[in-house]
């Protein structure tokens, strides 16, 4: 259970009494203090309880809104004298987790505090790999994308592709959406991301993933790790699958990944490529664990000079994954829109299509009677 709690409000005795009695350290503040909880970084309370009872408090304090952006898993009580309708519904838009009616009784409370307690423990139950190129244009957004595909196929109506480039990301082209919102609504509106509101953002494209894009504007907020991690933690909530299609030069967003199952390298054989892939795979396997962080290789050439061992020798990990070159059919995939998941005609689109099984302890796919192996492809044996 929850060990302080900040009553917020003149102050009640009785109700700071039943608080105590369930375990709980009570803070005293005022609305001012609530103002000013908002512009510090770390967590400052477990709950907040507002005492909007009597006549002067039919409104939210004027600091609600920038406590809740700064601190959005901060769950919020409402205690009032009577269950007005436009107040429920403000206290609703401004991601108030519980209203208790005066006299408070102890059952009530007790029954609210152990909602947020089961909310908090159910955590996320999804899936998440996230895509992360060593360099631009190694072919990330075109790994997430078709991932998120194949995983939709198998699994439909449970996938969610976010884009998580800040600015001017390419996943939508990708899925010839038309998204009306983006990923910066979510990261603007963390305190209020339930199911519903989620779901409002996410375009369901026609190749199968849902898809939150990326906006065609620059952030009007300061993004940090926190609010990554509560959308993360959001989207794993309400579906099987997430897939994150991550910008390499976004410290908030590196830092905001402790939900993710598999976080995917990706490069290719240019030398500059594989020294960004070592030092991005060092870093990342100090924040979260080696067996977390996998090596991909695109466009792959078995006749380049710089070969497999010698990625290995310079990354320091195993290559799990070869997807091999084929610029063309790639090209033609993104000018219309249509993954390469969809297709079981190149090499390519059966190297993403063992990706994304592999990512979800899937079983590989049957091969076609007659036809090569996914190795057979990449190597032109039968």
């Amino acid at each position: 259970m929850q060990r302080h709690i900040a009553f917020v409000g003149a102050g009640d005795r009785q109700v700071e009494q039943l608080l105590r009695a369930r375990g709980l350290t009570v803070l005293t503040w005022s609305e001012r203090d609530l103002s000013a909880k908002a512009q510090q970084a770390s967590a400052v309370a477990d709950v907040v309880m507002l005492d909007l009872r009597g006549e002067a408090q039919r409104t939210l304090p004027a600091g609600l809104d920038a406590f809740r952006r700064q601190h959005p898993a901060v769950p919020i009580l409402l205690l009032v004298s009577a269950l007005d309708p436009a107040l429920m519904l403000e206290a609703m838009r401004a991601g108030v987790s519980e209203c208790l009616q005066d006299p408070l009784a102890g059952d009530d409370l007790d029954a609210a505090l152990g909602r947020i307690a089961a909310s908090r423990d159910a955590g996320p139950v999804g899936d998440v790999f996230a895509f992360l190129g060593a360099k631009g244009g190694v072919g990330t957004t075109t790994a997430a994308v078709n991932v998120a595909t194949e995983l939709s196929r198998l699994r439909a109506g449970s996938v969610l592709l976010v884009d998580l480039h800040l600015a001017y990301g390419d996943a939508a082209i990708y899925l010839a959406a038309e998204p009306r919102f983006s990923v910066a609504d979510a990261l603007e509106n963390t305190h209020r991301l339930d199911a519903a509101f989620l779901k409002s953002l996410c375009v369901k494209t026609k190749a199968g993933p849902e898809l939150l894009a990326s906006p065609d504007r620059a952030l009007g907020l300061l993004v940090d790790a926190g609010r990554v991690r509560a959308l993360v933690d959001s989207a794993a909530r309400h579906y099987r699958y997430v897939v994150l299609d991550l910008c390499r030069t976004d410290p908030a967003v590196l830092d905001g990944l402790d939900p993710v199952k598999k976080i995917l390298v990706i490069a290719n054989q240019e030398l500059a490529t594989v020294r960004g892939a070592s030092r991005m795979a060092e870093t990342l396997n100090r924040r979260y664990g080696k067996d977390r962080v996998v090596l991909a290789i695109s466009r792959y050439d078995p006749n380049a000079g710089i070969g497999q061992e010698d990625i290995e020798r310079v990354v320091g990990s195993k290559i799990r994954h070869l997807l091999p070159s084929d610029y063309r059919v790639a090209l033609e995939a993104l000018n219309t829109g249509r993954p390469l998941a969809l297709s079981d005609q190149t090499g390519l689109a059966g190297a993403l299509k063992e990706l994304a099984r592999e990512l979800a302890d899937l079983p590989a796919e049957e091969p076609q009677r007659g036809g090569r192996s996914i190795f057979g492809r990449l190597t032109g044996r039968s």
